[in-house]
């Protein structure tokens, strides 16, 4: 059989090129409707959920575990704090006994009761206070001691000092500030990506209405496509191009769903809100220029940073360490003193005949003594050891301090030369919608005049879209540059008014930023 004359003519063209022709010349495929594909079931079947950016940060603030752990941990340490504070407190225990004892018919039992107390004073010295009582029960007979001590021991090189003895408070003092520190900066970065979150669901929000509005447009212009081929001023074979555009922005439809489907999730899951929630985000897109000074910016930068004050206080730490460490390298000589003070009274001491007390029993007696102790260590190089390995972690944390501070500065200029950009950006991106908006307006107008094809419009349409979007991404990344610097600048919690002791978030209060927040 032979073959068709089409057929014939192209058996010289390339495959891919020969089945194209083929194609647009076929009448009833170029005029064949263009399916929508099955749309995916939602990630999200669960109630509907408006928020705000205020609204959410809120939430975070609220129910975020990671907020949440932080603020356990934060207990506890808080109580380290108050253990280190007691250091100058006297403390005391109670022990006592009670025993009962038989050796063939004779009874008795001892009672014994032994309260005792200590203090240590900033200078170093010891104070020691115990009172013992014993009664003794015997065959009808008691015999009760009493027997009160009270001593005192003043290091006079190893141990002495204001300076050494108060150490380990203001370790722990310094200790706890970094602690706190950490929480501000977990609460912090915490906040920061619940605000990224949420501008991402945003962007995807606007990214699936804008597929949704390039698909509407595309669909119209196969609509005035199939009129112009009806009337005679366009090729049929012209509606191809139309129809694919149509299967091109279906398909970015679905990937638009897909994304806000997985911005949906991310948000959710930081919220700690039930995953099958249909969260919306309501903040409209309102970038407004903002102008920082970049010499104020890095001052307050190094005022307020967590990780710089942290190394800051690391630095003291070090110090207070190194102290500690020169002190023990000293001799251990200190003076003491003590007295004690002992009664006895009881039926063992009085007369088997006439029943009243022997002379010279019953009375109390007193002694004491003072003294000087020493220890001093020979061949211990150990001590020597831990002052140089203090002397050079002071060394190595103050050159991290300086490290840091540049990091800083750096860090800063560049969220700031950013921020400046990026509204630059934004600046061009706006602009260069407008002229796309326009130009496939007046594309529009020439293809109904039929001074234009198919192809050009076509083009310009794929032109606006990418323009939208690109204003879009350009919104987005403005705003979340000053999210970050307000990270560089260690201001996330005062720019939205949130009272870290208590985790109180006002979102009446929230921050009036160009950032659509307020």
């Amino acid at each position: 059989m032979a073959e068709p004359r089409s057929s014939q003519r192209l058996a010289g063209w390339p495959p891919v090129a020969a089945a194209l022709a083929l194609a647009l010349a076929s009448p009833t495929w170029a005029q064949a409707p263009v399916a929508s594909p099955a749309r995916p079931p939602p990630a999200a079947v669960g109630p509907r959920l408006t928020l705000s950016l205020a609204d959410a940060v809120f939430l975070g603030l609220r129910d975020n575990r990671t907020i949440k752990s932080a603020y356990v941990v934060r207990a506890a340490e808080r109580y380290d704090l108050f253990v280190a504070e007691t250091r100058f407190r006297p403390i005391g225990a109670i022990t006592g006994s009670a025993e009962a004892t038989r050796a063939g018919d004779l009874r008795g039992s001892t009672l014994q009761l032994n309260p005792s107390a200590s203090w240590l004073v900033p200078t170093g010295a010891q104070f020691d206070f115990g009172w013992a009582r014993q009664t003794v029960r015997s065959g009808g007979n008691d015999l009760t001691t009493q027997v009160a001590t009270l001593g005192v021991s003043q290091p006079l090189l190893r141990g002495a000092g204001l300076a050494v003895n108060a150490a380990p408070v203001r370790l722990a003092r310094l200790q706890d500030a970094i602690d706190r520190l950490s929480l501000k900066a977990t609460v912090s970065d915490t906040v920061s990506r619940i605000i990224l979150a949420y501008r991402n669901l945003v962007q995807s929000q606007q990214q699936l209405v804008i597929a949704r509005q390039s698909l509407e447009r595309s669909r119209a212009q196969l609509a005035t496509n199939q009129a112009l081929i009806d009337a005679g001023r366009m090729a049929a074979a012209d509606i191809v191009q139309t129809q694919a555009d149509i299967a091109a922005q279906q398909v970015a439809l679905l990937q638009a769903e897909q994304q806000r489907n997985s911005a949906q999730i991310a948000l959710l899951a930081l919220l700690a809100v039930d995953l099958h929630t249909d969260v919306v985000a309501a903040d409209a897109l309102d970038a407004k220029p903002l102008a920082v000074d970049l010499d104020q910016a890095i001052a307050s930068a190094l005022d307020n940073r967590p990780d710089f004050l942290s190394q800051k206080r690391a630095v003291e730490q070090a110090r207070q360490g190194l102290i500690l460490a020169r002190n023990n390298r000293l001799w251990d000589v200190s003076v003491y003193g003590s007295v004690q003070r002992q009664t006895e009274r009881g039926d063992l001491f009085d007369d088997p005949i006439t029943g009243a007390p022997l002379a010279g029993t019953g009375l109390p007696r007193t002694s004491g003594g003072v003294g000087v102790q020493f220890r001093i260590p020979l061949g211990d190089y150990r001590p020597r050891q831990a002052e140089i390995q203090a002397e050079t972690l002071v060394r190595t944390q103050e050159l991290r301090l300086d490290d840091l501070r540049q990091a800083v500065e750096a860090q800063v200029r560049d969220a700031v030369q950013g921020v400046e950009l990026a509204w630059r950006q934004v600046e061009a991106t706006r602009l260069s919608r407008d002229l796309a908006a326009k130009t496939l307006e007046l594309e529009r107008e020439k293809l109904s005049a039929g001074r234009a094809s198919n192809f050009e419009l076509l083009t310009f349409e794929a032109n606006l879209r990418s323009a939208d979007l690109q204003a879009l991404s350009a919104s987005i990344n403005y705003l979340n540059a000053l999210t970050t610097l307000d990270q560089q600048l260690g201001a996330t919690l005062d720019t939205w008014k949130i009272d870290l002791q208590a985790v109180r978030f006002t979102p009446s209060a929230a921050r009036s930023r160009p950032d659509g927040s307020g």
